[in-house]
């Protein structure tokens, strides 16, 4: 642990961040004494194990900011076969041990640092503005506070992987900014634009494998009680999203390939939008007063629109491609709804942007590079072309509707791994007292 501490003590320092693949929460376990919880129900090696790499994984992604994605992905696939034991029924150690997570981010720091320098003489403003509750006999689960405190070992399963979801969208996002990327332009090469791809089906695999593994199997009143972000249906709509992005990096990748056709195009924006929508659903009625939340509606409203405007563009390309005067007219109906899509669609990045947290407005890049350029000049020349028929018609018709596609990107299967072999071992057994017992032993220690 000493060697972990040094190598990641040092942070980086701090940037307004850009943003390609939007992981809109990232929450890290709280440094806690396991070793004491567990002591008597389970083998002290195998306690100080579970200890050891838990804490390992609070510290690197305290230190580190949640920067460290591979480190702690790693750490966290060495930590589910230890922590499957916890929520074995046979074992009765479900609801033992009470664990702790809080949100990363700079708010609480700078919050912190700034009451502690002006406020540390009085505690009682300082537990007015952290919302200190001294009282933890019960299960501490509230939206307003970013940390999380639940005695419920699937509650820990959920929040692991829920992680492992985060970090994996955080790896992808790296992938499409280059380090030496400028505010201007952005090249990114077909490769990483598929390592990306392969990155999103996982982290929606994770998602997936929250909703329909993880949080059946908790109680309902903690269910309903967890945070926003871990509800099912918030989570469906960020694995509907990875889904989307995947769609979008498929398109950027037919964009630049001769052998892609319009037709092949037109479908991947269409799937595109079509899991953008599903997205957007699933948090139709949720609070946006909740930062978060609030964050992913404005990412997903931009996403849409530009989606939109993509399936309009290249809809409008193969009509245009019919022999009869009103596919002709059809066609400048799509690319003048595409041209004004991209419009909002800008709009709606300068809002996102700037919404809490503030992050960086992307350089154009990918597919819509070349359709923020191919839109407008496609839009001028078939409204000059097709001016005669504007004209018989005396303006636009209705606005033709999209097609629908089955959609092909599918979230990866995720299954967990096998529970630990300590948790298996022959000589492996609970010994005979009661949970009071094992209390009142720590009690005497202290006092001690």
């Amino acid at each position: 642990m000493g060697c972990t501490n040094s190598v990641y003590k040092k942070k980086k320092k701090k940037i307004v961040p850009e943003i390609s693949i939007f992981a809109p929460i990232l929450r890290i376990p709280m440094h806690s004494d396991l070793q004491r919880l567990l002591r008597g129900f389970v083998p002290s090696d195998l306690a100080d194990r579970i200890a050891a790499i838990r804490n390992q994984i609070a510290l690197v992604g305290e230190d580190t900011g949640g920067s460290a994605v591979s480190d702690l992905i790693r750490a966290l696939e060495q930590y589910l076969p230890l922590l499957l034991g916890l929520t074995k029924k046979e074992y009765g150690l479900q609801e033992l041990v009470e664990f702790r997570w809080r949100e990363l981010g700079e708010e609480r720091e700078v919050r912190i640092s700034k009451l502690i320098s002006i406020l540390f003489s009085s505690r009682k403003i300082l537990e007015l503005f952290l919302r200190v509750d001294d009282n933890d006999d019960d299960d501490d689960v509230d939206d307003d506070e970013q940390e999380i405190c639940v005695s419920n070992s699937w509650f820990e399963l959920l929040c692991v992987v829920h992680m492992m979801a985060m970090l994996t969208l955080m790896e992808a996002n790296e992938k499409l900014i280059p380090k030496e990327s400028s505010l201007s332009e952005r090249l990114v090469s077909a490769d990483c634009m598929r390592d990306a791809v392969d990155l999103l089906l996982k982290a929606a695999g994770y998602l997936n494998f929250c909703v329909l593994d993880v949080l059946p199997r908790l109680p309902q009143d903690l269910k309903s009680r967890l945070p926003s972000d871990m509800q099912d249906n918030v989570l469906e709509a960020i694995s509907h999203q990875a889904l989307a992005q995947g769609t979008e990096l498929q398109l950027g990748l037919a964009v630049h390939s001769k052998n892609a056709t319009l037709s092949v195009k037109r479908r991947l924006a269409c799937e595109q939008l079509s899991f953008y929508a599903q997205a957007h659903c699933c948090l139709s009625d949720k609070n946006e007063s909740n930062a978060v939340l609030k964050k992913q509606l404005f990412f997903l409203k931009w996403k849409h629109l530009e989606a939109k405007a993509a399936a309009y563009y290249y809809h409008s390309l193969i009509l245009d491609k019919g022999t009869e005067p009103s596919c002709h007219l059809s066609a400048v109906c799509c690319v003048l709804a595409a041209e004004e899509l991209l419009v909002e669609s800008k709009k709606a990045c300068l809002t996102f942007c700037l919404a809490d947290p503030i992050t960086r407005c992307p350089p154009p890049w990918g597919a819509m590079k070349h359709l923020q350029k191919k839109i407008p000049e496609t839009a001028a020349k078939k409204t000059q072309m097709y001016t005669y028929l504007l004209d018989q018609e005396k303006g636009l018709k209705s606005l033709p509707e999209l097609p629908e596609f089955q959609l092909s990107l599918k979230p990866d299967e995720y299954e967990l791994p096998e529970a630990d072999p300590a948790w298996g071992c022959g000589k492996f057994g609970f010994p005979e007292q009661t949970l009071k017992k094992h209390l009142d032993h720590d009690e005497k220690e202290s006092k001690s």
